[in-house]
């Protein structure tokens, strides 16, 4: 199983728009994938409702392996399911060390790899021990970003922290930064990708995602955006297929 954590120190930049759609995709690819929602804002957990296990964010960190194998062997689903937010995960970050919540969380998902192709890890806007733990415990890391000031100063500081959390799990590529809700029309904007380019083009997807009112549009309808009839989705589902294809190459998930 590869394992994948969405994670920034800021949010609102995407990381559940990214993680559902990555979800979606792999799916329907035929892979079984397996989403934690680890954010208490449980966005993911709304969008993908339809695919609960009736397994929590938090029993990754407090279960055991036995506890999770014995919960999702024999179990039936559609090859999509979420391990959902639940309010348990706000005790996690007074309740345990980084060491022990990382430790835990590897040997559940070493666990959960009895079961699953992928595993796609949302996380809370924070750098607490619930996303580092994730980040601790991941193979692969994604990091969407906004074309705005504030977002572009949280990813300066993203980077220095993944340079450091690398040194912990050495296992750990980072794929990169993903520009999300670039608005063309918006001198900023532009002049701020071209910035993120040029300060780190080695960690700067080649590609972007717009700013797009359908893909919010099917995240609250809790599907992929190319499921949306209109055609302005079309130019949303172009983009997010390519990141999905994208991020789908580097992770090496075929088999």
């Amino acid at each position: 199983m590869k394992t994948l954590v969405t994670a920034i120190q800021k949010g609102g930049q995407g990381k559940t728009f990214a993680t559902c759609h990555l979800a979606f995709d792999f799916h329907e690819r035929g892979y079984r994938v397996a989403v934690a929602d680890m954010d208490t804002q449980a966005n993911a957990s709304y969008t993908l409702a339809g695919h609960e296990s009736g397994y929590t964010a938090s029993q990754l960190f407090n279960g055991d392996a036995d506890s999770l194998r014995a919960h999702f062997t024999g179990r039936e689903d559609d090859g999509l399911v979420l391990i959902e937010a639940d309010p348990a995960l706000a005790n996690i970050e007074g309740s345990l060390k980084l060491g022990e919540a990382a430790g835990k969380l590897r040997a559940n998902i070493a666990a959960l790899g009895e079961f699953f192709d992928v595993l796609l890890i949302d996380t809370p806007p924070s750098l607490g021990v619930i996303m580092t733990a994730a980040v601790l415990a991941s193979d692969y890391m994604l990091s969407p970003l906004e074309m705005e000031a504030y977002s572009l100063h949280g990813m300066k500081k993203m980077v220095a922290v993944i340079s450091n959390l690398r040194k912990q799990n050495p296992k750990l590529r980072f794929i990169g930064m993903v520009p999300n809700k670039v608005d063309g029309r918006k001198p900023r904007h532009v002049a701020n990708l071209a910035e993120i380019q040029q300060a780190w083009p080695q960690l700067v997807l080649p590609l972007s995602v717009g700013s797009r009112d359908s893909i919010a549009e099917a995240l609250g309808e809790q599907m992929p955006v190319w499921k949306i009839k209109k055609t302005a989705a079309r130019a949303a589902t172009k983009e997010v297929r390519a990141l999905a294809q994208y991020v789908f190459e580097k992770m090496e998930i075929a088999q």
